[in-house]
């Protein structure tokens, strides 16, 4: 890769017809959700919300990863550390990301918002997912919450629209034992709608 090449957009975004595609663009680093990303997600959401002949929107990604969830190696990402629970609500709250203001903007629209994961989805490109209408799932895709194994839980609203969406039962299972689920498990927890070879 050429260093002086100029850095590609994180989201490429596109119109066809009524359909308003948004695709992750990272591959290089797992289509970790930089800040540019995050604005520009955002930017999207509002375009969807505000465009009346706009009718759906789909995301998707570049890569090997749909996304390996937020970037915590970007220069000012990462509030302070926090040691409570109510500390690290707060803390994802604030983030210059605004995740969670845009999860809840995304699950509010009243457009369907697709997304088609081909992939890894983890900790907060699952939370993404689970704000959207409809979670469609390649055979390679998998699920996780790598939160536990630092001792936090999901932070951006991901532990409440999880158990909404799969119940307590399924929930536990990704939460509290960590443990990862496959396209074909996640079909069978009705963490995803369809699952496509």
């Amino acid at each position: 890769m050429d260093e002086h090449a100029p850095e590609q957009p994180h989201l490429l975004v596109e119109q066809d017809g009524p359909i308003l595609i948004a695709t992750f663009n990272r591959p290089d680093k797992l289509n970790a959700m930089s800040m540019q990303l995050m604005r520009s997600l955002e930017d999207a959401v509002i375009r969807l919300r505000d465009t009346p002949e706009l009718k759906v929107m789909l995301i998707k990604a570049h890569g090997r990863y749909f996304s390996a969830g937020a970037d915590l190696m970007e220069e000012g990402s990462v509030a302070p550390p926090a040691t409570t629970g109510s500390q690290v609500r707060e803390m994802h709250r604030r983030l210059p990301s605004r995740m969670r203001q845009v999860w809840d903007e995304m699950e509010a629209i009243e457009k369907p918002i697709v997304v088609a994961h081909q992939g890894p989805c983890v900790g907060g490109g699952l939370e993404l997912s689970l704000s959207c209408d409809f979670r469609l799932a390649a055979k390679g895709a998998s699920y996780a919450f790598p939160e536990g194994k630092f001792g936090v839980l999901p932070a951006s609203n991901g532990v409440s629209r999880l158990a909404r969406i799969i119940g307590t039962h399924w929930t536990r299972y990704l939460i509290m034992a960590n443990l990862p689920a496959s396209a074909d498990r996640a079909l069978i927890m009705g963490l995803v709608h369809e699952v496509f070879p």
